[in-house]
């Protein structure tokens, strides 16, 4: 892959039939199991579900800092699943912002504030979209410019990661827990300034716990045991939110919890019924 890549199918990225398999002292572990899903251009997704459910790797392979095991990674239309290492250290730093989880791993500690977001300019090699003292604006550190990462408060720290990602951002945005440690008003000034970029065209994907950017953003995807178990979209009122069921290539569905507690046997019958599948629980053979 060389030279720019046009993304004529309306997507930044996607994932076919994801899988990656870890090997541990105990055995395999599947953290993603055939995965499929697509991010538009210029909208936010946020990755949600339990702890160890394979959040943290989808967003490591999203963002080309880990492999998959098998399937197909896609980015600005060009399939980039067993790209060349010298590919994919070009596409993160041109075309890909990281926010880590711990914020401190992505940060310059001997650099100030504002230098780190040039220094991040810098690197990424791009002059349109916010400028460093925008994102700064933004994000509610004008006033910590000149102090160092060490100086910061752990909040603070997060925010600077996130601005950092946002300052002239480029093409996809990956954020793991952006607003984790955050209180209610700056997790709102993250959730804006990523708002922000989306409008200008940055595709961003986060992976959150946190119920205020479920609230917030349109599209959430839920993730249970490596697999998609459902999509929520609609406004940001939960009461007025539909979850529509994901189902992968291989015609598998994960209920929600909530749906799989009907089915305390763990077997369903299901019926064809005027076009819709009807799922209930078998009657008891007792």
């Amino acid at each position: 892959m060389t030279g720019e890549t046009t993304n004529v199918t309306g997507r930044t990225a996607g994932l076919s039939n994801l899988v990656r398999i870890y090997r541990a002292v105990s055995g395999e572990v599947h953290a993603l199991r055939g995965v499929d899903v697509d991010f538009p251009s210029g909208g936010i997704t946020v990755i949600a579900g339990p702890s160890g459910g394979g959040k943290s790797t989808l967003l490591s392979i999203l963002a080309l800092r880990d492999r998959a095991s098998a399937g197909t990674v896609t980015l600005l239309g060009a399939d980039v699943t067993q790209a060349p290492q010298s590919v994919l250290k070009s596409l993160r730093r041109n075309s890909i912002a990281w926010v880590p989880q711990r914020p401190a791993h992505g940060l310059f500690p001997h650099l100030t504030v504002i230098e780190n977001l040039l220094q991040a300019a810098c690197i990424r090699g791009r002059t349109d979209g916010l400028e460093p003292t925008q994102t700064l604006e933004l994000l509610g550190l004008t006033h910590r410019a000149d102090a160092t990462p060490g100086r910061l408060s752990g909040g603070e720290q997060q925010r600077l990661a996130v601005a950092a990602a946002l300052t002239h951002a480029p093409a996809l945005v990956v954020a793991d827990e952006p607003t984790a440690e955050l209180d209610d008003d700056n997790a709102e000034r993250v959730l804006a300034a990523l708002a922000t970029v989306a409008a200008a065209g940055s595709t961003c994907v986060l992976s959150s716990h946190d119920p205020r950017a479920l609230r917030r953003v349109p599209r959430v995807l839920h993730l249970r045991h490596g697999v998609l178990s459902a999509e929520r979209s609609g406004s940001e009122l939960p009461e007025t939110r539909r979850t529509e069921a994901v189902i992968d290539s291989a015609g598998r569905l994960q209920l929600s919890p909530e749906a799989l507690n009907l089915f305390p046997g763990r077997r369903a019958r299901m019926e064809l019924i005027d076009g819709k599948v009807v799922l209930e629980a078998p009657e008891s053979s007792s």
